[in-house]
């Protein structure tokens, strides 16, 4: 009988993941001269959990290599064997050939990978090779069979196995279970005579089989009750050995009671059980050197999942449960006939509870799809690992803010830019140990990565303490490709903003990590897409800073609505200080046509929003309408509107899906009167005014 474990697939694929997750950072954070205990038995618990939910779906390829995994790592925690760097380096490339194995798997697609068989060869020879052992303690020598038993290392376990009649339901196949003792030694499996029910009483899903096995082989007691770990809470197993006599390791013949039925288990599916002496490896080297970098982690598809702490699931029940009393309320006041003065004020009180309930309910439900960004963060070990060894750097990676919170969408478009900026930081950024103990810097360089909140935005820092950009350099590769005049002078903040240009590089040498120029314009259009912006502080042989600020969400925002002329805009609630109607001996232009106010002791840039937008609006001057001091990149700055109307929390939505992007504008909304409002992006509109340094027109 088959069971569709189809459904439960999706759910083995993700925690899979998450497994490998573990298993990766726990091998970056091992110290391999002194590994300590409970990493090891971390490890190999998430290996042990794969292997086994493998073997339940039917994943052969994973389970037989995951269990080469499993059989290394437990001789490591036993102490039979010495943690080593190339073990580690093993295990760090298997953590990444299962992440493509399972992406082939959720893609339905045949896995051919020549690293695979690299690597099993590597395991098979590394665990051939025996472990180090304890000295064997003396024994009576008038005991002949504790004799035998130590010189061929081998016990004969009987495994009486009365399978839960619930078994298969659970999608737990017995099948399975005996493949993989199989691959702890020889076995013998037999089915024992049964009490069938009668025919009419037989239920299609349950089981009523038992079985006797036996089983030769070296494993302690502990590995095979790890085999049937899965399901020991629902069936009977009993266990009992003797030893090995003489050397004989074949399964002696089952009891006269029993029937025997040979249970035939594909030999492809038995795993590696032999090393032939002539088998000659490649040494891993050979296969880092073709993976030197590490494989992307596996996605799941589009319909994926998001995992959600069950307090965050209890305050919506409790919201709704809210939300249901207020229905009530309200729906006995609509089956009145008519509405008096207390009935009219018990429906404002309804309303009033309902618009409360309605919001809270909606921020809950986007956070929801918050995620601490240290999702993100916690790829860039591994990376910043391989990739500082291939480059023959040192490296120390530093993350701060890692429980800061990100919408998920959001979280998965910001990690390729952030993989790539990381990337350039230890390929041009960070110099080689010989160039900073020059320069009297420590030869480790230090890259961080740093996450915080600010007002409604997300602030994402890379930081590095390496060699800078070199202004001249950059502004003479400028001029020799003709993106600047020769007799052109520009500041520096603009000389830095040049490595944007699409195609732009100084590299003379392209390496395989970076240095072909299609990178840097490319991380600032992606930004741009998730209305984000990205800047750049460096200072030659002192480091690079770049900051990356982004929305907390793409979905709903608290706006001011505001109208320009017969045009009704919305302006993210966060970025707003402060509205005021400003005198006019407060009011300065400066010889570029820009406009100054005077507020308190600050001068602030004015930007004209029916100007920008190609517009008319009833207030032309600053004089004749009201300023919106707002934030811009920590800077404050005007913008001039006609009238402020409510305050309102708006669904994004999209432009881009049937127009161009707009500069200045993020998306829009549809107001409750059906009216299409533009929301605006307020970094954008300063950039669109030409507005680069506010401090400068401000001075």
């Amino acid at each position: 009988m088959e069971i569709d474990l189809s459904q439960f697939s999706q759910v083995f694929f993700e925690e899979s993941l998450e497994g490998l997750d573990v298993m990766e950072s726990e091998l970056l954070n091992l110290d391999v001269n002194n590994p300590d205990e409970e990493t090891i038995n971390t490890i190999f618990r998430a290996a042990h959990s794969i292997k086994g939910g493998s073997a339940t779906f039917g994943f052969s390829q994973v389970a037989n290599y995951t269990h080469l995994l499993e059989t290394l790592l437990d001789e490591i925690r036993d102490g039979r064997r010495q943690m080593t760097n190339e073990h580690q380096d093993m295990l760090l490339l298997s953590v990444d050939l299962l992440r493509n194995m399972f992406d082939a798997l959720m893609r339905k697609i045949d896995f051919d990978d020549p690293l695979l068989a690299q690597l099993e060869k590597q395991f098979t020879i590394e665990i051939a090779k025996g472990t180090k052992g304890a000295a064997p303690e003396e024994s009576d020598s008038s005991n002949d069979t504790l004799v035998e038993q130590e010189a061929t290392g081998l016990l004969r376990w009987a495994i009486d196995f009365q399978a839960g009649i619930d078994i298969l339901r659970c999608g737990n196949d017995p099948y399975l279970m005996f493949n993989e003792l199989r691959q702890l030694g020889e076995l013998s499996v037999n089915l024992a005579k049964h009490l069938s029910p009668e025919f009419n009483d037989i239920d299609p899903e349950a089981c009523y089989l038992n079985w006797q096995l036996e089983l030769v082989t070296d494993q302690p007691l502990e590995r095979l009750k790890e085999v049937f770990e899965w399901v020991e809470d629902e069936c009977i197993i009993n266990y009992s050995s003797s030893p090995v006599m003489n050397g004989n390791a074949n399964p002696d013949s089952g009891p006269s009671n029993i029937e025997s039925t040979e249970v035939a288990i594909p030999q492809e599916q038995q795993g590696s059980e032999t090393v032939q002496n002539d088998v000659e490896g490649k040494r891993l080297d050979e296969a880092k050197t073709s993976n030197q970098e590490p494989k992307p982690k596996a996605k799941l598809p589009e319909t994926g999942s998001i995992r959600v702490s069950i307090d965050k699931i209890d305050l919506l029940i409790n919201m709704v449960g809210e939300l249901v009393i207020t229905q009530a309320m309200l729906s006995q006041i609509g089956q009145q006939d008519e509405i008096n003065e207390e009935s009219f004020e018990s429906l404002k009180q309804g309303l009033e509870q309902l618009a409360t309930h309605t919001r809270d309910l909606q921020e809950s439900v986007m956070q929801i799809r918050m995620l601490p960004i240290s999702f993100a963060f916690s790829r860039f070990p591994r990376l910043v690992r391989d990739i500082g060894q291939q480059l023959g750097k040192k490296v120390n990676l530093v993350l701060k803010g890692e429980n800061t919170e990100l919408d998920k969408t959001v979280m998965e478009k910001i990690v390729d830019p952030m993989v790539h900026l990381v990337r350039n930081s230890l390929d041009h950024g960070l110099e080689t140990p010989e160039e900073r103990l020059a320069k009297g810097k420590s030869e480790v360089g230090t890259i961080t990565l740093n996450a915080f909140h600010q007002g409604g935005s997300i602030i994402i820092e890379i930081i590095d303490d390496g060699a800078g950009l070199d202004t001249d350099k950059i502004l003479s590769k400028a001029r020799e490709k003709g993106i600047v005049g020769q007799d052109e002078e520009l500041s520096t903040e603009a000389i830095h903003k040049l490595i944007f240009k699409p195609g732009f590089s100084t590299v003379d040498t392209v390496s395989d990590l970076s240095g072909r120029g299609v990178g840097m314009d490319v991380v600032r259009q992606n930004i741009n897409e998730l209305n984000g912006s990205i800047e750049l502080k460096s200072t030659q042989d002192k480091g690079s800073r770049f900051t990356i600020r982004l929305p907390l969400t793409l979905a709903i925002l608290d706006g001011q609505l505001v109208r320009v002329g017969k045009h009704i805009y919305v302006v993210p609630l966060v970025s707003i200080h402060e509205s005021l109607q400003v005198e006019p001996n407060k009011i300065n232009r400066l010889s570029d046509g820009h406009e100054l106010i005077q507020l308190r002791n600050e001068y602030l840039p004015v930007i004209k929003v029916y100007q920008e937008f190609c517009h008319t609006a009833d207030a032309k001057e600053i004089k004749d309408g009201l300023v919106m001091v707002v934030d811009s990149n920590n800077e404050k700055i005007g913008l001039l509107v006609d009238e402020l109307l409510s305050q309102q929390q708006v669904v994004i939505k999209s432009l881009e899906d049937n127009y161009n992007r707009v500069p200045g504008v993020s998306g829009a909304t549809i107001l409750g009167d059906g009216t299409v409002a533009l929301i605006i992006d307020v970094t954008g509109l300063v950039s669109l005014a030409g507005i680069t340094n506010m401090k400068e027109h401000a001075a």
